[in-house]
Parts: C-alpha cells; structure tokens; sequence
C-alpha cells in the first residue's frame, strides 16, 4: 500500500506492442516499406528482410529482431549497410516517414485504447505516450486511434530526450507534471521501457501483449514491479496499487 500523498500521478505508455498490435501494425508496414527502399531488387529485398530477422510468409518480425527496439537510429545502420546508402539522419528520416505512412495503413490498436485512456484520465491520472518511434508517427496515430485529446505528453526518440532504455522520456514526463519519478509509472512490453522505468525511478509495469508474449514473462518479472496481461488490465493493477 502507497503512503498518502505517494499516489500515482501519472501514466507514462509505451506505444507500439502496448497501445497497438506489434505484427499486425509494423508487419505490413515494414514489408511496404523494405519493398519501396530496394527499388525492385529482390536481393537487396531479401538482404533487408534478413537483417531485419523478418518472416517474409507471416508478415512479422521474430523476436530477436533489431526493429522490435522502435528507433530507426538503432537499426538503421544496418539498413544502410545493405542499400549501400550513407547512414545518418537524412535516411532515418526517410525511414520514419515511410513507416509513418505504411504503419497508419495497416494501424491495429489492442483493444480499445481511447476508452481506457478516457477511464484513467477520469480517475484522475495524467497520460502520456513515450516510444522509440519517431514523435511524428507517434502523434499521427495516437489522432487516429482518438487518444490525443487524452494525453498531455507525447515523446520518440527524436524528441530530444533520448530513446529507450535510458530514462530520459520517463524523467521528461515527471518534470513535466512537476512530479517525482517515483508518481509515473512506464508501462510497455520490452525490457527497454521496464530499464527505462527503473533507471528513472519510476514503477515498471510490465505488459504480455507484445511480440514475444508469454515467452516474455519470467525475463520482465525480473525487471518489472508489476506485469499485467495488456494494457486493459490497468484498472485493477492501479486500484491495487494506489489503494
């Protein structure tokens, strides 16, 4: 139980794999946009699917993939090296903005994310959303999936703050509620926001409804305060917590 006056204040969300379904969103998406940059050249096709640890035939990422970590700054060296292309901001950026106009073609939310986001804000919590996508991506589908009216803070990992796995976002987050870290609380699918969550001070909650699932389970136990199935089984957690 929380001493009075220690109630979380706000909710700090990862994005993709938390808000929105990872493979049915980024599969598609990443497919469209590996095909435009090789230009028609299966092979470099091929190389980029393989780099990228893509299954071509499900349309999805395996879980050792260097895209499931979000910032095209993290993978894009690699990328880079197989369009024989200079790597640096001019190319992520062309990246970003082609997975931001792919990933809103194919954008699959986990459930319904506006009305849990309307919930919370209603019980009294600040929302915001902290990802190593692009911020540009990042806010053209949070206006989609109706939850921009809901957040007051949204960050990527060229939002100046750093991406994920350091705590930059989470501590941006509580300067900008003018609270201590330890009143957020991350919540995300990877052991990228729980680190991120940890090294900041703030509470780690940890979610099941990313790629790699229940496979993920015991490896985010160890680093996470609380894990929970998805996203909607934040009531409960929160009224556990804060009680």
């Amino acid at each position: 139980m929380r001493r009075e006056g220690t109630r979380l204040h706000g909710i700090l969300f990862d994005k993709d794999g938390t808000l929105i379904d990872f493979d049915r969103t980024w599969g598609p998406a990443a497919h469209a946009v590996m095909a435009t940059l090789a230009g028609g050249d299966r092979a470099r096709f091929e190389a980029l699917m393989r780099v990228s640890h893509y299954v071509e035939d499900e349309r999805r990422f395996l879980a050792t993939s260097p895209l499931l970590a979000g910032a095209s700054s993290i993978y894009g060296p690699l990328w880079a090296q197989v369009l024989d292309r200079p790597a640096g901001p001019y190319l992520y950026a062309e990246m970003d903005g082609l997975f931001r106009e792919a990933a809103l073609r194919s954008l699959h939310p986990i459930g319904a994310p506006a009305d849990l986001a309307a919930q919370l804000v209603g019980a009294g919590y600040a929302l915001g959303i902290a990802t190593n996508d692009a911020e540009a991506s990042a806010r053209a589908q949070a206006e989609v999936l109706g939850l921009t009216q809901h957040l007051g803070f949204i960050a990527g990992y060229d939002s100046g703050h750093g991406a994920k796995p350091e705590p930059g976002m989470v501590l941006a987050f509580a300067a900008h509620l003018g609270v201590a870290p330890s009143r957020v609380a991350l919540v995300g699918d990877t052991l990228a926001d729980t680190s991120a969550a940890r090294a900041a001070g703030a509470v780690a909650i940890a979610v099941l409804s990313g790629p790699a699932g229940e496979v993920a389970r015991e490896a985010m136990a160890a680093h996470a305060d609380h894990v929970i199935g998805s996203i909607h089984d934040l009531p409960a957690l929160l009224a556990e917590i804060d009680a």
